[in-house]
């Protein structure tokens, strides 16, 4: 099948490949279309480069394994159908990689899921990278549960809810995303992103402490900054961190890393760290 170059969407499923279009892959009785057993993940494509999709893989396998049923493909396999998919769209093409899985069955009773039943698609859409500039945080009024609330420890489709309803409500007030906080009220992350501050010439990041998922590309620029001399911290922060923080950047797989130009009503000037963080995540990306 060939996809042109002007496709947005392509649908993998093991019973037809790669199909052009956003196609339909699951049953009404599916586990996950009533009772949210689904998990995901995403990675990006730009420049033609597919940074840390390995890690990508093999993550949905263990979120797989988290909710409780056995992973119907394995990391290799996943990357493999990525990188076929990704070949379908023009060379160059900016795409968003999100493989798919989720149980199909229930199990003994009617709310747990059957563990032998997991399903595997894929999904690829063309999508252009965020440029810096304009981006904006408030605080959300809405928490971020505890592993004993909710099944942190994995991308798990069902937390999405929650982070939709604090983008949405960020939004109607006139912001781009906004920080969730913990059930003990620090700063956990965005409705879809890590988040560091600087000062003083150095960097702090909330520490993972099971209310959010510690992300791929927040470790690696985490490592990237380390290993260009930056002291960073993972550490307790709150919303007074913030509110005096000389710089603030996000971290996550649609823009990579995208300075904050904006917290409440404080102007932020793009500052050199988030700029150094952006440079080192790119001429890393790029092999340089």
């Amino acid at each position: 099948m060939a996809v042109t170059p002007n496709s947005e969407i392509a649908t993998y499923t093991p019973e037809a490949g790669w199909q052009r279009g956003n196609q339909p892959v699951m049953g009404a009785a599916d586990h996950a279309a009533w009772l949210g057993s689904g998990v995901f993940d995403g990675a990006r494509q730009f420049d033609g480069r597919r940074p840390d999709l390995d890690l990508h893989a093999a993550r949905i396998v263990a979120s797989a394994r988290a909710m409780g049923f056995a992973p119907p493909a394995m990391a290799e396999h996943i990357q493999a159908v990525l990188e076929e998919g990704c070949k379908l769209f023009a060379p160059g093409a900016a795409l968003y990689l999100r493989p798919m899985m989720w149980a199909r069955d229930s199990g003994g009773g009617v709310i747990d899921l059957d563990p032998d039943s997991g399903y595997f698609c894929a999904c690829i859409e063309a999508m252009p990278m965020p440029e810096p500039g304009g981006f904006s945080l408030t605080v959300s009024p809405y928490r971020r549960p505890r592993p004993d609330m909710a099944l942190t420890e994995a991308k798990a489709a069902s937390l999405y809810a929650n982070n939709g309803r604090i983008m949405a409500e960020a939004r109607a007030r006139g912001f781009s995303n906004a920080l969730s906080l913990d059930p003990d009220g620090n700063v956990a992350e965005t409705a879809s992103t890590n988040v560091f501050l600087a000062r003083d010439g150095e960097v702090f990041t909330p520490i993972p402490n099971g209310t959010f998922l510690a992300g791929l590309t927040r470790s690696r620029v985490i490592g990237l900054l380390r290993d260009d001399g930056i002291t960073v911290h993972e550490t307790t922060l709150t919303v007074d961190d913030f509110k005096t923080a000389e710089e603030i950047f996000v971290t996550g797989n649609i823009a990579k890393v995208m300075p904050v130009a904006r917290f409440e009503d404080r102007e932020l000037n793009a500052g050199p760290i988030a700029a150094r963080a952006r440079a080192l995540y790119w001429d890393w990306a790029h092999g340089t």
